[in-house]
């Protein structure tokens, strides 16, 4: 009976978290409908839908007579102008509210289209949350966020084909809304191919006919047109935007930006798009055979966007609709491929990847590069495979009892033993550090509060008989060996020494690098938030108080905007100090975790080299180091807070004992029942 009553109140609790954690998903969903809705409406008429405008509006292409391709100002199809043609007459309308909403109302009906067809088996809590991630993933991605801002019509083939793959009743009809769909991006007639070899050899054919059909329609009404869009232009080819820009995201515009042209290039995009299309129809097809239909219909979008001649960024909504893959055996490395799919879809690739002129062929085709690696190259699970519905699980160990019983706060942060995925990991960290950079220059506060904020800093110092920076400044520049040194070491150790004893933690100490790495990671938030509430200027930007810029020169200080360095950092986040902050994150790592004294002792030189170069250079004043020091102090106790100690008790026979880094112990008993 106690049994019966303990079952019945988890089911009661499991059902409450699940509608919890519904209703929060569909709030996040609506607040960035919501968002992307008002991004929108909020320009002014002539800046919005530009697009759009181009086409209806009152000097649109669809307005004027001759041809649709006269101005190259229209990319669509003839058949897509035919079907426009009627808004040109309400498009103050169309261009406002009405679109928008339109827009808005399609990317719903997609978001629960792509819900109900998730390959099964699906678990009831994937139904029940399935819908509003998939909402918001979409009103994230790129392509609906440009689509939205354009004016674009790129989101109707997309969601053409999944209502003829997973809600059409009959081949027929089925075939009816993917020839719609070809008509207006003909790439779409892609899907043919996967529809005859999959069996659906009726819907095949009848997309094929619906797609001719369409097409000749426009040919009798718009002949001129067909005839500069299909034949002069090559379906489109070259409309537009120049085909080499970074907005080309196929492998004809990766070829012209390598410097390929001509017929060697036609040639040599002919024949990849060749090898693209049949190693990725063929995976396409198998994956439809074994009941991923969702996965494949992604796979042939994918396809379709490497070998269009022209692949704009509102056209690439296929690769984000490939997250639905099962990639890898064991449950840590299964959040990967959505991880990258989800960057890749939501970010600029200025984020993804440093700028270094080697990353840029790949920082520049992204998506080109995601949409190839899931039409031919990255290997999904099979539904028959034994890890498709049950991973290798992960190992996890238990922290050492706490001196607080609420402490962990987050009881499911558990710790994981083994090393955490290392690209993913990377990706994170590089994610990361860009948006770091991102807020950290968007946080200027202005000038004048910042030399407020200077002159009270300095008032405390001196209340508090520690204002030393310009003693040390003057002191150190009459030595020249002192300055050489403190200005090197400045501007050298800061990133070199923390990525330097993360990797060694992540080779050695896995589990003691994910509670290092943490710790630093909840720090740089905490100053983050100080650099955006208390702009402060630095010693060396502070006038008429005779500091010496010993590290970047003499600077115009009546001018904010002084140098090239504005656009790489924001000189006034000085409140706190990073440098010094993260230098003593480095110390107290080696304090702890090092096995030898001198280690340990050589791991404290660090920050106390990084405390002396920083207030030496007139770069922070003294309390800006004591604000490093206090983030670091909190990025710690948050952990403690949330993830528990850092020892772990670890069963024994878990992990070798050579390469423990936790308290190895007997497991736990369990409690009796």
């Amino acid at each position: 009976m106690a049994n019966a009553e303990q079952s019945v109140h988890g089911s009661a609790t499991t059902e409450t978290r699940m509608g919890a954690a519904r209703a929060a998903l569909w709030l996040v969903a609506a607040v960035l409908a919501i968002r992307q809705t008002a991004a929108v409406l909020r320009q002014p008429p002539g800046e919005r839908l530009t697009d759009l405008e181009t086409w209806i509006g009152d000097n649109g292409v669809l307005q004027v007579k001759g041809s649709l391709y006269d101005a190259d100002k229209f990319t669509g199809t003839p058949f897509a102008g035919l079907v426009l043609k009627p808004l040109t007459r309400a498009a103050e309308q169309a261009l406002g509210i009405a679109w928008t909403f339109g827009t808005l109302l399609l990317v719903v009906v997609l978001g629960l289209v792509v819900a109900r067809a998730l390959p099964g088996p699906v678990s009831r809590r994937s139904r029940l949350l399935a819908a509003p991630v998939a909402i918001s993933l979409l009103m994230l991605s790129l392509p609906v966020r440009n689509s939205f801002s354009l004016g674009q019509t790129s989101i109707i083939p997309v969601l053409l084909v999944l209502l003829g793959c997973f809600a059409a009743r009959g081949e027929r009809s089925s075939g009816v809304l993917i020839g719609f769909g070809a008509a207006l991006q003909p790439t779409v007639l892609l899907f043919a191919p996967l529809l005859w070899f999959t069996g659906r050899k009726r819907a095949a054919v009848t997309s094929a006919g619906t797609f001719a059909a369409s097409s000749a329609l426009a040919w009798a009404a718009l002949p001129s047109d067909s005839w500069a869009y299909w034949v002069h232009h090559v379906a489109g080819a070259g409309l537009g935007a120049r085909p080499d820009s970074l907005a080309n995201q196929s492998l004809h515009g990766a070829l012209l930006r390598l410097g390929l042209e001509g017929p060697l290039e036609i040639a040599l995009f002919a024949a990849l798009a060749a090898v693209v299309c049949y190693f990725g129809l063929r995976r396409a097809v198998r994956y439809a055979q074994d009941g991923q239909l969702l996965l494949a219909v992604a796979l042939t979008g994918c396809v379709a966007v490497a070998v269009s001649p022209t692949a704009w960024q509102h056209q690439l909504l296929w690769v984000l609709l490939a997250v639905v893959g099962r990639v890898g055996k064991r449950a840590s490395d299964r959040m990967l491929w959505p991880v990258l799919v989800i960057l890749a879809m939501t970010l600029p690739g200025t984020m993804l990847l440093p700028n270094m002129a080697v990353m840029h062929p790949v920082r520049d085709n992204v998506l080109l590069v995601a949409a190839l690696a899931a039409a031919v190259a990255v290997p999904f699970l099979p539904r028959t495979s034994p890890y498709f519905r049950r991973p290798v699980p992960t190992e996890y160990a238990v922290p050492l009892a706490a001196r607080w019983s609420r402490v962990p706060l987050l009881p499911f942060w558990r710790r994981v033993l083994s090393r955490p995925n290392l690209l993913l990991e990377l990706l994170v960290i590089r994610v990361g550090y860009s948006a770091y950079s991102h807020i950290r220059t968007a946080a200027t506060g202005g000038v004048t509060a910042a030399e407020e904020h200077g002159r009270q800093i300095f008032s405390i110092e001196q209340a508090l008989g520690i204002d030393v920076e310009h003693w040390i400044n003057h002191a150190m520049v009459k030595v020249d060996w002192a300055e050489s040194f403190f200005n090197f070491y400045y501007t050298s150790f800061h990133f070199v020494v923390p990525l330097t004893i993360m990797g060694v933690l992540y080779v050695r100490r896995p589990s003691d690098y994910r509670w290092a790495r943490s710790s630093l990671a909840f720090a740089t938030v905490l100053a983050l938030l100080g650099f955006w509430l208390y702009p402060l200027a630095p010693p060396r930007l502070m006038p008429g108080m005779g500091f010496i810029d010993t590290v970047h020169g003499p600077q115009d200080l009546a001018n904010p905007d002084y140098g090239a360095m504005t656009a790489v950092t924001n000189q006034y986040a000085a409140m706190p100090s990073l440098h010094f902050g993260w230098s003593l994150w480095c110390g107290l790592v080696v304090l702890v975790l090092a096995p030898k004294l001198w280690m340990k002792l050589l791991g404290l030189l660090h920050p106390l080299f990084t405390v002396c170069a920083i207030v030496a250079t007139a770069n922070h004043w003294v309390l800006d180091a004591a604000g490093g020091a206090a983030v670091v102090g909190a990025g710690f106790g948050l952990t403690y807070l949330l993830a528990g100690r850092r020892q772990l008790r670890v069963p024994a026979g878990s992990v070798p004992v050579a390469r423990a880094d936790t308290q190895v112990e007997a497991p736990v008993p369990a409690a009796p029942k």
